[in-house]
């Protein structure tokens, strides 16, 4: 009598479907189960291989994120940070850190670029000392006064009255290098002379420059300069008002469209730059207002706006 298989691809045609559930079936599932088991892991090992950079590289991830997620669940908690503890660390940094005042920061900026202008009555005189308390018998001096360097090939700006006359014109600079200057152009209507050192130091900075359209009344300023021959001298103040209009005392030429400002200027200051908080040259120093005689400073002073002194420059306007 022949005996029936254990293993059928089919099921017989006349026994009854609920035979599937008997033994001979239930070995037929399992050996599909494992036969696709293995064959998913095959495939799980061959994409390992093809792909072991990336897979450490996620598996790293993962054990790196399931190490965070313990170490906050299982470590102490941090308290969250609070208005308080930001305003307690803002007020510590200031007590222990003496932060500079913005005349300050404005008188660094600029200061590489100010000059002393010393005009000179005799071809060969001495050069100015920078003090002003050292006279020297040869040094016939006529006029002492400011500037300051716009391009650093040693164009300088100062007032045409400090050289107007001067036989030979001496500036000092920043780093106390001196030289002798000539004049290269002149705007008479606005009190300005543009000069050219004939030696510059090697390091020589120009200043930066600022339309003078965004000033109002209040804004701060800085003038920097020589007054009497002492400085450089920083003096900080505010802009008193625009577009004024000044005559000198000896009745000379009329100047307009003027920066009034109440930051101390007095002799040696003119041709000096006016300057704003973020280190910029708005203007040139010209003049200071007293009505009597000693033509010192009582809080009215005047400033070329650096537009009109850029063009006598030949340098475009803003």
């Amino acid at each position: 009598m022949k005996k029936a298989p254990l293993y059928s691809s089919s099921r017989p045609a006349n026994r009854p479907a609920a035979t599937a559930a008997g033994p001979a079936a239930s070995i037929t599932v399992a050996a599909d189960a494992v036969s696709r088991s293995n064959s998913w892991l095959s495939r799980v090992k061959a994409f390992t291989k093809r792909h072991t950079g990336p897979v450490w590289a996620v598996g790293g991830a993962l054990l790196v994120a399931t190490g965070v997620l313990l170490q906050q669940q299982l470590g102490p908690s941090n308290p969250a940070l609070t208005q308080d503890d930001i305003d307690e660390a803002v007020r510590t940094t200031l007590e222990n850190e003496v932060l500079p005042s913005p005349y300050a920061r404005a008188y660094e900026a600029v200061a590489g670029s100010v000059v002393r202008v010393v005009g000179l009555d005799d071809e060969a005189g001495t050069p100015a000392k920078q003090d002003a308390t050292e006279i020297d018998p040869t040094d016939h001096r006529r006029s002492t006064g400011s500037g300051v360097v716009i391009i650093d090939n040693g164009t300088i700006l100062t007032n045409l009255h400090v050289v107007t006359g001067a036989k030979r014109i001496r500036v000092t600079f920043a780093d106390g290098h001196e030289s002798d200057a000539v004049l290269i152009n002149a705007q008479p209507e606005n009190d300005l002379a543009v000069l050219r050192a004939k030696s510059i130091p090697d390091d020589l900075e120009a200043a930066t420059m600022r339309s003078s359209a965004e000033l109002r009344p209040g804004d701060q300023v800085m003038a920097v300069g020589f007054p009497f021959g002492i400085g450089p001298s920083a003096s900080g103040g505010v802009v008193s008002g625009l577009k004024r209009q000044f005559r000198s005392p000896e009745g000379g030429q009329r100047i307009g469209n003027l920066i009034q400002f109440d930051a101390a200027a007095n002799p040696g200051n003119s041709g000096g730059p006016l300057v704003t908080m973020d280190g910029a040259v708005v203007g040139i120093v010209t003049a200071i207002l007293n009505p009597g005689d000693a033509g010192t400073f009582i809080g009215i002073a005047f400033a070329v706006p650096i537009e009109n002194a850029a063009a006598a420059a030949g340098m475009p306007p803003f």
